[in-house]
């Protein structure tokens, strides 16, 4: 018998863990994922105050941010999640989202995150729309800012360097007529294939009105091409 849900939980996913030997990516969704259900704040959260302490530190953590659909993330509320937690958080991003109302379709791009991010992030996951063709604007614009973040890693402001080293991140699809996007490692920024090239994106800024017409620009690039395609 435990004596909470959160310890329950933290020993299961630590024996399930340990007996899958500890692999480099394991990630655990607890009870309370967001600011909303959290009682009565996350830095203040019973639940989550025991999952930092107990969750063995290897497991990664999802959350989600202020909502279960969030349209903002701050730094602040990372570093709050960070600190309750004992370990950057892995973004279970779902601005985009739309199994919950598939009348639904967001097609704007990547916004309502704050700049310099990545460095307060253990990983990033992106829940994108139902329908497949409508996530090109989707995944292009979140490579615009991944770029952007890379970008602000390896150039810091006058302040210093991040309060964390990039995390690693890999960020690719290989369905048809969708984009490739980039990875970076621990040891160093490598780009593997950027979905379109800006200012913005090089030296560490991002515009999600800049990055929508870079996409929208492929995007009709990529429609043209595939009407030139036999039996299209």
């Amino acid at each position: 018998v435990f004596p909470s849900l959160a310890q329950a939980q933290a020993s299961v996913a630590n024996e399930v863990y340990q007996e899958l030997g500890q692999p480099s990516i394991f990630l655990f969704c607890p009870t309370e994922y967001c600011s909303s259900l959290c009682s009565p704040s996350p830095s203040q959260s019973c639940y989550l105050q025991t999952i930092g302490q107990e969750l063995l530190p290897g497991i990664g953590v999802i959350w989600t941010g202020p909502k279960v659909v969030s349209q903002e993330l701050s730094a602040a509320l990372l570093e709050e999640v960070e600190a309750v937690l004992r370990r950057r958080p892995v973004i279970w991003d779902n601005l985009y989202a739309n199994d919950y109302d598939c009348r639904r379709v967001f097609l704007g791009p990547y916004m309502g995150r704050a700049p310099g991010l990545m460095s307060r992030l253990h990983g990033l996951l992106l829940n994108p729309n139902c329908e497949l063709q409508a996530n090109f604007i989707p995944i292009h614009t979140l490579g615009t800012w991944f770029q952007s973040e890379l970008g602000s890693c390896a150039h810091p402001d006058q302040a210093g360097t991040p309060a964390h080293p990039c995390p690693a991140l890999q960020l690719s699809c290989t369905e048809p007529g969708l984009p490739r996007l980039m990875s970076c490692s621990s040891s160093g920024m490598e780009e593997v294939a950027a979905p379109g090239d800006s200012q913005g994106a090089r030296d560490g800024s991002y515009s999600p009105q800049e990055a929508l017409e870079v996409a929208l620009r492929d995007w009709v690039a990529e429609i043209n091409q595939q009407a030139l395609e036999p039996g299209r």
